[in-house]
Order: structure tokens, then sequence, then C-alpha cells
């Protein structure tokens, strides 16, 4: 069975710091500009050709802005038929000034 080179690259690697490996569909990193960025086949940046971008990040924040990006993917572009849950109420004190730094980097 052979993958078209589409499907292949609905999926993109996100890693840790710390060696952790994270999943996510590519429309749902599109969501930070960076990321979009890196992996814009017009950048000629490795990201693009790998479908890998490492971050410099311990993988709890990592974690943590993926759940972020999936949350933003969901929730915005159309009109609210529901209450839209408050994301900071699954942030845990320990990682928010670590989140907000990268979520500033990686303008998600």
């Amino acid at each position: 069975m052979q993958v078209d080179s589409d499907s292949k690259n609905e999926w993109v690697r996100l890693t840790s710091n710390d060696g952790y490996t994270f999943l996510v569909r590519r429309k749902v990193a599109n969501g930070s500009g960076t990321l979009k960025n890196m992996l814009s086949s017009e950048s000629n940046f490795a990201e693009a050709v790998s479908n890998t971008c490492p971050m410099e990040d311990r993988s709890a924040v990592v974690e943590k802005l993926c759940e972020y990006l999936v949350y933003k993917n969901i929730y915005s572009g159309g009109p609210a038929k529901e209450e839209i849950p408050d994301f900071t109420e699954r942030l845990s004190p320990e990682i928010a000034l670590e989140l907000l730094m990268a979520a500033d980097y990686y303008e998600a």
C-alpha cells in the first residue's frame, strides 16, 4: 500500500528539549504563526522537509501548547453555538510562565 504525500504531510512532529515527541495535525500546528512558517514548503527550512519541529521547551510545556493549539482550532473561526470553556482552568501554576513565554514565541 502506497501512502500519498498529502496524507503523509497531514501530521507533524513536535519534539521537546527533553526528548519527548508529540504528533499533531498540520492544520492544528498552523495555528501557531512560527510553526506555520517553519513548516511552509516555500520556506526551505529543514523542518518543512522532515515535518519535525524541535522545540526548546520541556515536554510539559510542549504538551500544553499542543493542547492549546487543538483548543484554538476547535473554538476559533466559527459562530459560537455553545459556550466556550475557559482554557485557563487547564493550566497548572507551575508551567504558566513558561507556557506564556512559549505561546508568545510561537505566536499561538
